[in-house]
């Protein structure tokens, strides 16, 4: 291969027609149209689909991804496009490395994030080794987030459209995965034309619908997948006040988070009360007034830090974070207390900051994401 071969549309030395890529299909438009651009453009593309789990119910979801219908999306696509494509049967290392852990993370009182569970432990773990044995040269996915070559090499940044940016849920995605990744969606301006496109590769999946909720949570009900795994779960207990007096009764810890207001069934005493802590082992949610959630420090452990110099290298950072993927970056300072552990503090207090939850960390006035951490309750 000649030193000074330009670089191919996925940043590789390489022609298109020698450069194999395994594109990660879901069924849905977004890897639909990774794979048939990248097909289109000449690449040697195979498709590897997940099949991550089959309530049974599963194969006539819609709003989902990973199952029944959708692998069969996938497959059509792959058909139309003419590469191959393999489904994967991943159900058992989904339950372990996943649904387990999410039902037992509510338990505990915290707010699980399951979306990125499953980029972290299967499709950038598992499915991208699958990719290397396949002698794939990259991997490519229809997240929306961009992959950009800084100058101590790939660095992540949020989608070009704020609206589908998904930084928040890859936070975790290592520099040796990242590598290898790439997101040829990231630089699009809107999902229009992500659709757009679909309607001109003539991809049958132009108009589906976007996934909804988890994919393992039907219609959004958290609580009847929770009792259903770990039976027992929704035993009744006290509702209490900071103080420890009883105010009511619950039907379960599994039902509340961190924040919620309405359906606490305590209406009429006086100001308006928020559940500011879960006491899982003592059956008890606890309530306060709404200055109670306000949070200004927080305990971050299994940082994946993606930023050039070592986490540790210095005693803090100015940094943006998001604790909630619906909310924008915030101003605060990042104090390492380890490889993998620190200390956030927000220039600005949050509301419901939950055990649990994700904290991204982003460079200020920057679109680079510097990693993350998960959120957790020090004992």
């Amino acid at each position: 291969m000649p030193k000074d071969m330009p670089l191919n549309s996925l940043g590789l030395p390489k022609a298109p027609a020698d450069t194999r890529v395994v594109v990660a299909m879901s069924g849905g438009v977004d890897s639909s149209v990774v794979a048939a651009m990248l097909k289109e453009e000449g690449y040697d593309v195979v498709g590897v689909t997940l099949q991550l789990y089959d309530h049974g119910a599963a194969l006539a979801k819609k709003g989902a991804c990973c199952a029944g219908q959708d692998i069969h999306d996938a497959r059509r696509v792959a058909e139309a496009m003419g590469f191959p494509h393999y489904v994967l049967d991943y159900e058992n290392t989904f339950r372990e490395a996943v649904i387990e852990e999410f039902a037992d993370a509510y338990l505990a009182g915290a707010t699980p994030v399951p979306c990125i569970r499953c980029n972290e432990r299967v499709k950038f773990k598992d499915l991208l080794a699958t990719a290397r044995d396949l002698d794939a040269d990259c991997m490519a996915t229809g997240h929306y987030i961009q992959r950009k070559m800084g100058p101590a090499g790939a660095e992540l940044h949020r989608a070009a459209d704020a609206n589908r940016d998904q930084s928040y849920f890859l936070f975790s995605t290592t520099q040796d995965q990242l590598d290898f990744l790439r997101f040829p969606l990231g630089h699009l301006p809107s999902k229009a034309e992500t659709r757009a496109l679909a309607a001109r590769y003539g991809l049958a999946v132009a108009d589906k619908p976007d996934s909804q909720d988890i994919c393992f949570v039907p219609n959004g009900d958290y609580a009847a997948v929770i009792e259903k795994l770990r039976p027992g779960a929704a035993d009744p207990g006290e509702i209490v006040d900071l103080d420890g007096n009883m105010l009511g009764t619950h039907n379960g810890v599994i039902h509340y988070t961190i924040g919620q207001r309405r359906g606490l069934g305590i209406g009429g005493l006086g100001d308006p009360l928020y559940v500011v802590r879960l006491d899982p082992e003592a059956r008890r949610v606890i309530v306060g007034p709404k200055e109670a959630l306000s949070t200004r420090i927080i305990p971050i452990r299994e940082v994946n830090w993606l930023g050039d110099a070592a986490f540790d290298s210095q005693p803090e950072w100015q940094v943006e974070v998001k604790i909630r993927s619906t909310r924008a970056p915030r101003p605060a300072i990042l104090r390492p207390k380890g490889a993998t552990e620190a200390e956030v503090e927000l220039l600005d207090p949050e509301d419901g900051v939950s055990p649990g939850q994700a904290c991204v960390f982003y460079a200020p006035d920057s679109t680079r994401i510097l990693g993350g951490g998960w959120i957790w309750r020090e004992r």
